[in-house]
């Protein structure tokens, strides 16, 4: 299920051609995106999620199309889905530069995408991970900018190499690690560990995406009493955590069991407790 609206609020028929060839987001991967996840008619998070794809326009040094115009095509988006049949849907934002040797006029537009059954059944079960080296010091952001090590780009390549090593090791996801044997992000998702009644999340100044849904967790565990910290943390704390959660807008809080072959920490009551505050926002 695919429904597809322009920035001026118009939907169009999403298996019709969209892009020319020459669009810099196909050639190159030059763009940024963002992925919502609408429940019930409600975008969560959809203003963390327009300033994140406003920052990622900075750090790119590319022109993006008004918020008004992003939130006219999500709504246009949210009003044409077919929620009797589809409780939830995934709302992509994608904008990439435009032509090739154009004038760098942007092209962008929203598309909800039904929920898949393997995102249901990570939530539902958890996930085993991998960790793999993302080949980069945690400082790396601030000396060598031009790498765009906080921006979300549409160049995902690495990231799903990343997944499709992880498949044939027999696991789900990855959880980055830096050359100092820190902990960095999945490849789409923000890592968070638990100590004791402090949730942990490694700092987006470690070239990290900050995650709006370990944003919106911390904001109510804070407010139900738990602390929360924004520190780097080495691989070997996962495995002395009293739980490790990969934070996706998609995928939720997903409880993760074990990490590169070794089963780790996964209370049941616990996760069912974080997953309680993340809902307790909505």
């Amino acid at each position: 299920m695919r429904v597809l609206a322009l920035l001026d609020g118009t939907i169009v028929d999403p298996e019709a051609p969209l892009f020319r060839a020459d669009d810099l987001g196909v050639m190159r991967g030059d763009g940024i995106f963002e992925t919502v996840l609408v429940a019930g008619r409600q975008p969560r998070e959809l203003g963390p999620h327009l300033d994140r794809l406003e920052r990622s326009a900075r750090l790119m040094q590319m022109r993006l199309p008004e918020r008004a115009a992003w939130e006219r095509a999500a709504q246009a988006v949210i009003d044409s889905w077919p929620w009797d049949t589809e409780p939830e849907m995934a709302l992509k934002l994608v904008c990439t530069r435009g032509l090739d040797e154009g004038d760098g006029t942007p092209h962008g537009f929203a598309m909800g995408m039904q929920i898949g059954e393997d995102t249901r059944r990570k939530r539902r079960d958890g996930v085993a991970a991998v960790t793999l080296e993302r080949g980069f010091a945690p400082d790396l952001m601030d000396r060598a900018p031009w790498l765009l090590l906080s921006a979300k780009t549409l160049s995902y390549a690495v990231n799903m190499a990343a997944l499709r090593e992880a498949e044939s090791r027999g696991a789900q996801e990855v959880i980055f690690t830096a050359t100092d044997d820190s902990v960095l992000e999945g490849p789409t998702s923000t890592v968070v560990i638990a100590r004791g009644r402090t949730l942990v999340t490694t700092p987006p100044s470690s070239g990290i995406l900050q995650g709006t849904t370990q944003g919106a967790l911390f904001r109510a565990a804070e407010q139900a009493g738990w602390r929360t910290e924004v520190s780097a943390f080495p691989v070997s704390a996962l495995f002395e955590a009293d739980g490790v959660w990969m934070c996706s807008s998609v995928r939720l809080v997903t409880q993760v069991h074990t990490i590169d072959g070794t089963a780790i920490k996964a209370d049941p009551e616990l996760h069912a407790e974080i997953s309680r505050l993340y809902e307790s926002n909505y």
